[in-house]
């Protein structure tokens, strides 16, 4: 199976909403036509930052189409596809498949508390049920469950189990995942303040939330690490470090919509039960966007 479609930088996309809180399709389209103008690798709607949790089933579809018609392959659509119920996101999954997407981000199953195996199982179901290739998206502090190494390296046999978006924030274990996984095997960094640790110990890029804000730099950043242009990467990363880090000032997407908005591209618009901004996180938003020049 071919997995370099999912290599380089990937933003995480944010879900745009009207001020009446409805999807705005049309800003949608414009932000992937923005993204794929200033460079960037891959798109992965309807994740974390994408709020697919606040999606009903035609709003989500509706997002994912949005995407993959823009796009028209452009470049690779990886699409949120996970939950806590093996059952829908089998179903999802198909669904997807229809509307043209090249892959599937598949989060651990959260609240459910499933053991390795359970994990293991759910994925192999998940994996059986279709022949696109699905990056396994491990983030603990969401799901309240690790997906170890040694879980990793039983899906990573089967075929289309392509990887894992790593968001443990554990070095050490990603740099187990690195050392162990096969070759077709992608680590994708889940956290934009450890692309380039990650990609030093065997990383091929990141799904990133930055990459919202500054398609263009982050994807100038990773093909920099990506091809060990070593002071070139660090350079880059010195440079987008404070907006990567003001990015999770509160929970995400809070912050890079609040960013957006301060930009132009989007309203700030949110669905509870997240909150707009607290003013001290705001001015640190535009400061850091502000130092950029975006603002």
């Amino acid at each position: 199976m071919e997995n370099k479609k999912f290599h380089g930088c990937g933003t995480a996309l944010v879900t745009p909403f009207q001020t009446n809180g409805a999807v705005d399709a049309k800003t949608l389209a414009a932000l992937v036509d923005w993204q794929i103008e200033e460079g960037v690798h891959f798109l992965v709607p309807c994740g974390t930052t994408g709020e697919s949790p606040t999606l009903n089933h035609d709003e989500y579809l509706l997002v994912v189409e949005t995407v993959t018609r823009t796009a028209n392959g452009r470049v690779p659509i990886l699409a949120g596809a996970g939950g806590n119920d093996t059952a829908k996101v089998i179903a999802l999954a198909a669904e997807l498949k229809k509307l043209g997407v090249d892959g599937l981000l598949s989060v651990s199953p959260s609240y459910n508390k499933p053991s390795q195996e359970g994990i293991c199982r759910h994925y192999r179901a998940v994996a059986e049920s279709t022949d696109l290739p699905i990056i396994v998206y491990n983030v603990p502090g969401r799901t309240g469950a690790n997906v170890v190494p040694d879980t990793l390296m039983r899906l990573g046999e089967i075929p289309n189990i392509a990887g894992v978006k790593e968001a443990s924030g554990d070095i050490a274990q990603i740099g187990e995942i690195c050392a162990r996984a096969p070759e077709k095997f992608a680590v994708l960094s889940g956290d934009d303040l450890l692309t380039l640790p990650v990609i030093a110990l065997g990383g091929c890029g990141v799904i990133s939330v930055a990459a919202n804000e500054v398609p263009g730099m982050m994807a100038k950043f990773i093909t920099a690490c990506l091809e060990n242009r070593r002071d070139e990467a660090r350079e880059w990363n010195r440079k987008l470090y404070p907006l990567m880090k003001v990015n999770f000032v509160e929970a995400n997407p809070v912050p890079v919509k609040a960013a957006l908005a301060m930009m132009g591209k989007i309203n700030e618009t949110c669905r509870l039960p997240l909150a707009p901004i607290a003013d001290g996180g705001r001015e640190k938003v535009a400061a850091a966007l502000g130092a950029l020049g975006l603002i």
